[in-house]
């Protein structure tokens, strides 16, 4: 029995050495810092203790409380828009067509793509005012548009991009759809139910906690969006797109402030906590687990 523990204990090590070193450290180390006026510039002996000052000063900025709304308006715009959107794509695809798996491929593609650097900057360019969706537009006669360069505008390129990334939900919802009893869409044909009756009366109930695991995953994926700000518009214009991500890079690495940047982080950390925390508050209200009895 010690034998298979230690034998245990070997395979697991390099995970455990790993998220120590990697993860538990640093994320501790972070919070130590915040409390201090550590400066990336200086030794980090030299950092003086200064409390909860870093995060009374924060809510003073006027530039973290821009980001700040500028993050839960992004947050809002495509969490459901992009949960919506997949969903759809899910349903389209659930159906038995010719070539159905070539679709499926082709449409999960832009989430192995979406997060890189290159995809960025590609869309970077594609919305420049020389770019493709200006050209298109001009061939139309419809004027370009200042994509990038309009706050409105600026925000809607981030949103798209955010969008165009639907893929893997959308997988995870087509898992989902396919979990569902074929029998009980038979019986609702016997019903005459019609398929718009059919998935909100089936398929939306049944699919509640897929949709609340895509829901979590993509709320905290999109507080914590860094690719798009940072190299397709910058944070701009007018601080439009400065998500708080891009805020605590900016803040560390090119302000050196240390420990107000670990204080912002353990900002962002601490809301994601508390939308997550709600989420699984709320689940009980409107997700339903076929393994539930009514009176649970």
């Amino acid at each position: 029995m010690y034998k298979n523990r230690l034998v245990g204990g070997l395979y697991i090590s390099p995970f455990i050495i790993g998220f120590v070193l990697f993860t538990a450290f640093p994320f501790l180390a972070s919070l130590a810092l915040s409390l201090t006026d550590a400066h990336l510039q200086d030794q980090l002996s030299d950092a003086h203790f200064i409390g909860l000052d870093n995060y009374a000063g924060m809510f003073k900025d006027a530039t973290f409380r821009q980001s700040l709304s500028v993050t839960f308006l992004y947050v809002f715009l495509t969490v459901p828009l992009k949960l919506a959107f997949a969903l759809l794509m899910a349903v389209l695809l659930n159906f038995r067509l010719r070539a159905i798996g070539l679709f499926r491929t082709v449409y999960y593609l832009p989430s192995i793509l979406g997060g890189s650097v290159a995809v960025a900057v590609v869309w970077r360019f594609v919305f420049a005012g020389d770019g493709l969706i200006n050209q298109l537009l001009h061939h139309l006669h419809l004027g370009g548009v200042n994509w990038l360069g309009e706050p409105s505008t600026a925000m809607f390129s981030l949103v798209l991009l955010r969008l165009w990334e639907f893929g893997s939900a959308m997988v995870v919802f087509l898992a989902g759809l396919k979990a569902i009893p074929s029998d009980l869409y038979e019986a609702a044909d016997l019903d005459g139910a019609s398929r718009l009756r059919q998935f909100f009366s089936i398929t939306l109930p049944l699919l509640t906690p897929v949709i609340f695991f895509n829901f979590i995953m993509q709320i905290v994926q999109a507080f914590q969006e860094f690719n798009g700000p940072y190299i397709i518009t910058g944070g701009g214009p007018m601080k439009s797109s400065y998500l708080l991500p891009l805020m605590i890079y900016e803040e560390a690495f090119k302000y050196f402030q240390l420990g107000y940047a670990s204080a912002l982080s353990w900002v962002l950390f601490l809301i994601i906590a508390v939308f997550t925390a709600l989420a699984f508050w709320s689940q009980s209200k409107w997700v339903f687990y076929a393994t539930e009895s009514k009176g649970e």
